[in-house]
């Protein structure tokens, strides 16, 4: 090879070594690069799973250390509790004295008159509470959620949701135990009153719709139920229980379809139907069930879903 080849040869190598430098600069930034952005995203994702995890271990924790209380409550004071499944109502006894009393004509209204059902979820939010109001937009209905008082992201968002989307937020006790709420009228009290005025912080609601822990016709108390359902009147709050039980209260997970038998069977014996469900991060088949529970009531004739409002006329176990 002469010097002017070699010289070719050389400028040859030159412009080679100007294009595949460049390109292997490229390719050194962009595989870290691409890396990065997987392992980015992976770590967006687990830690997303992680805090749904964590949310999930709170709540069953909570669940756990209520239940516990509870238990240790009912067995220093009277050994005996139940939720109750009583469906006596005020309403009930008032139209059983009028039929007895006197005579009343049908009028067009009565003749028009329409079930109304309404669903309520008791002891939320959870991690279920989206999900659960993700069903009822898509079925365009309206719900009671009392609530128990949570500060966490999820909860209170929760909360400002329930409200934005026209459903009714009730109280059910900020702590949920019995050994708390039921010590005393002052502590009753004081827990109403604590998450009264926590929900109004949050949502701007007022709320003065209240189910008590267990029921009205709980036996867990150690204060006359009397005198507090006196003082929830006195502060215009109207307490309300309910007349079907979904059944999803009980520590064994009941099927969905267990669920929606529970709620759909006796639905035609009343012409107004209080629902009893649980929004927990343990009740899966109660969201399960939901969406059959809706379309059911949906398809029933003369029949409406509807949430708790003040023209409701509220099913209580006790006077």
């Amino acid at each position: 090879m002469d010097e002017q080849e070699y010289a070719e040869y050389r400028r040859n190598r030159v412009r080679r070594l100007k294009k595949i430098i460049p390109v292997t600069i490229f390719i050194a930034i962009l595989i870290p690069l691409l890396c990065s952005i997987i392992f980015l995203s992976l770590f967006i994702h687990t830690k997303r799973e992680l805090n749904d995890l964590q949310t999930r271990y709170d709540e069953l924790l909570s669940s756990m250390e209520q239940l516990r209380d509870d238990i240790d409550y009912i067995d220093e004071t009277k050994d005996v509790y139940t939720v109750s499944d009583v469906t006596d109502s005020k309403r009930e006894s008032t139209e059983e004295s009028a039929s007895t009393d006197e005579v009343i004509p049908d009028t067009e209204e009565d003749v028009t008159d329409v079930r109304e059902v309404y669903l309520t979820f008791d002891d939320g939010p959870s991690s279920n509470t989206g999900e659960i109001l993700d069903i009822l937009a898509k079925y365009d209905v309206k719900a009671t959620f009392f609530v128990t008082g949570k500060t966490d992201e999820v909860s209170v968002a929760a909360y400002k949701r329930i409200v934005d989307e026209g459903h009714t937020l009730g109280m059910h006790s900020y702590s949920h135990r019995y050994s708390q709420v039921y010590a005393s009228k002052e502590s009753f009290i004081e827990d109403l009153t604590r998450l009264q005025e926590y929900l109004y912080e949050v949502t701007g609601v007022w709320s003065r719709y209240y189910r008590f822990p267990g029921g009205s016709s709980n036996t867990a108390s150690t204060v006359d139920m009397k005198e507090l359902i006196e003082y929830l009147s006195e502060q215009d709050i109207t307490y309300f229980d309910w007349n079907i039980v979904s059944g999803d209260a009980s520590g064994n997970i009941l099927s969905a379809d267990r669920i929606y038998e529970n709620c759909v069977s006796n639905l035609p014996e009343y012409s107004e139907a209080v629902i009893l469900m649980h929004d927990a991060a343990e009740k899966h088949t109660t969201v399960e069930a939901l969406p059959r529970i809706i379309e059911a009531v949906q398809a029933m004739d003369d029949t409406r879903l509807m949430a708790i409002n003040d023209d409701t006329f509220p099913i209580q176990h006790r006077e």
